[in-house]
């Protein structure tokens, strides 16, 4: 099992769900006492989060960038980005990397495919709901429809994200705003919910949501349990 590269830390807890879901993937597949083979980088989200604010998209892309070549140097076949909002710099990683980045929108996109899904709502932070990177590669690669929030319900959301679910703290009221959020989305024709951020996928775990939820982190860890284990 060639080891898995992961480039984590964005948050911390998110990365957690990566390292836990991937190790009980191949535990339930291979039995016994196998696990993963990873390799992690996990960067301090604190200084990400601030170039996330300032803008300054080509420094976040170049340290990670950095970090995924230290992996693929380690020996990694290839590599996860345990984030949905920093695939907008998925680029810079591809072009510094000779191994392949296995993309989360691709992970999402191919399973609304196979569900024939044509319009999803996001949930997300400001950044991955608001820009294009993660919409626009829905749309061009597998004609997904994506519904967003209204613009005030998009900043709470990403303030929740960023001041209680990164954190570690999910709250009731939290929930309750999400789910609002999700109601009003299914009212203008969305069939399912895409959780674009790990995070939301904890606050909403086991809870009855007026959509079907699509976690991208469980998405995204079965795309490279696939990769690591192949047929096995």
């Amino acid at each position: 099992m060639q080891p898995l590269g992961i480039v984590g830390g964005m948050s911390w807890e998110s990365t957690a769900s990566y390292y836990r879901l991937l190790n009980q993937g191949v535990r339930e597949r291979l039995g016994g006492l196998h696990s993963a083979s990873l390799l992690l980088h996990s960067l301090d989200f604190a200084g990400i989060a601030a170039l996330q604010k300032q803008g300054d998209w080509a420094e976040a892309g170049r340290q990670l960038a950095v970090a995924a070549q230290g992996l693929e140097r380690a020996g990694a076949g290839a590599l996860l980005l345990a984030t949905n909002t920093m695939h907008k710099v998925a680029p810079a990683i591809e072009a510094a990397v000779d191994i392949p980045l296995l993309h989360i929108g691709d992970a999402v996109g191919q399973a609304l495919q196979r569900q024939g899904v044509q319009r999803a709502a996001l949930l997300g932070t400001r950044f991955t709901v608001q820009q294009d990177f993660y919409r626009q590669r829905l749309a061009e690669r597998f004609a997904i429809e994506v519904l967003t929030p209204a613009p005030a319900q998009v900043e709470e959301i990403d303030r929740v994200i960023f001041a209680e679910l990164c954190q570690g703290v999910f709250q009731a009221s939290a929930r309750r705003f999400y789910l609002d959020c999700l109601a009003q989305l299914r009212e203008q024709g969305a069939a399912v919910a895409i959780l674009g951020c790990t995070e939301i996928g904890l606050l909403l775990e086991g809870v009855a949501a007026p959509l079907p939820l699509l976690d991208s982190t469980e998405l995204h860890v079965k795309m490279g349990l696939e990769w690591l284990l192949g047929g096995a």
